[in-house]
């Protein structure tokens, strides 16, 4: 049985206080209560912005909000959807500007536990990064931080909400890294962990025949069975080692000659080019299409590119071979995966 314990952001008995003007009103700001799976290790939390309820509250509010991007058009959830496990049923979003983005939205589920770089090149070390570049790129939210700034400053309640969060005074103005905090401590809200394969792990749901055997495929426990190589990148509990690699999806004698440099246009070093983030599978049946660049639309197509031992590059993955898989072998992979679909999304019971 997997227990969950109630995290408590600051030092037991915290509270955090705000005087509002010449006020002497004080109000508590009371730690969020994450609940974080047992098997998971412990999320860490910036001492610089702690998770409280009003600030994860506000965090919701500016994510579902299209009062952040340049016209007012889209909101964060624009691009990361709930009901699609907070990613993008199209290949490429459209920004505020009508252009496409470059890469497919990633699932922003269990991201506060990605600690080795987010986005799919790994350039923002943290949430509070990653917030700040989505914010200002003009493909995505294209915002004018004076502007936004002067919005968010006349709208009652976010100016209330902001300097109670903050703990600001009635002089003090937001800022940019006040609205990145507070979206980031609502992304680290977003800890699921109830999905078939859970339920089976607490011995409340038995897998199916079909659906064991895709699980011994996936995680290479029989050796009866092929080895689908998933488990190695794709690692339980979060089903993502979060390391980068060059899956194999494009052939190339040199990989300054791929257009999308991936991890190696962040760190400009040559064997990281086509290199990507290794995407959660958790999920993964909600979060089509698939890859960076969504070239795939279903599951079965990504199941074929790696059974096909994807295509060569000088850095590809090892783990990336021809598989030879049966068509049953198959189907019990994908069975598998769609045992990674939380209830809390199945169900449309959503944020």
């Amino acid at each position: 049985m997997i227990s969950f314990r109630k995290w408590s952001v600051a030092i037991l008995g915290l509270t955090l206080l705000y005087a509002c003007g010449n006020s002497k009103r004080k109000v508590v700001l009371e730690p969020f209560p994450l609940m974080e799976p047992s098997e998971f290790v412990k999320m860490v939390i910036p001492s610089a912005n702690p998770l409280t309820e009003k600030g994860v509250a506000l965090g919701k509010q500016l994510f579902f909000d299209p009062i952040l991007s340049r016209d007012s058009s889209i909101s964060c959830a624009s691009c990361h959807q709930p009901k699609y496990a907070f990613s993008d049923p199209k290949a490429f979003s459209v920004g505020a500007l009508g252009l496409q983005t470059n890469r497919s939205a990633p699932s922003l589920v269990n991201i506060g536990y990605h600690y080795q770089g987010l986005f799919w090149d790994g350039r923002a070390s943290t949430l509070e990064d990653q917030v700040l570049q989505s914010l200002a790129d003009v493909r995505e939210l294209a915002s004018e931080w004076p502007v936004v700034i002067q919005r968010l400053q006349q709208h009652p309640a976010y100016s209330n909400s902001f300097k109670m969060v903050f703990q600001l005074s009635t002089e003090d103005e937001i800022q940019p890294d006040h609205v990145a905090r507070a979206i980031a401590q609502y992304e680290r809200s977003l800890v699921r962990a109830d999905a078939k394969y859970d339920r089976y792990l607490r011995g409340i749901e038995p897998l199916n025949e079909l659906e064991m055997r895709g699980l011994k495929i996936f995680f290479d426990e029989d050796e009866n069975l092929p080895d689908s190589e998933c488990g190695h990148c794709h690692t339980d509990p979060l089903f993502t080692s979060l390391e980068y690699f060059n899956n194999g999806l494009e052939t190339t004698d040199s990989l300054q000659l791929l257009v999308d440099k991936g991890r190696g246009g962040a760190t400009g070093k040559y064997y990281d080019i086509g290199k990507f983030k290794t995407p959660t599978l958790r999920n993964i049946a909600l979060t089509a299409p698939y890859m960076h660049d969504g070239r795939f639309e279903t599951l079965e197509e990504v199941i074929e590119h790696y059974n096909a031992g994807g295509h060569y590059t000088e850095n590809a993955s090892p783990n990336v071979r021809p598989l030879h898989l049966s068509d049953l072998d198959k189907r019990a992979l994908l069975a598998f995966l769609h045992c990674l679909t939380d209830q809390k999304y199945e169900h449309y019971d959503l944020e």
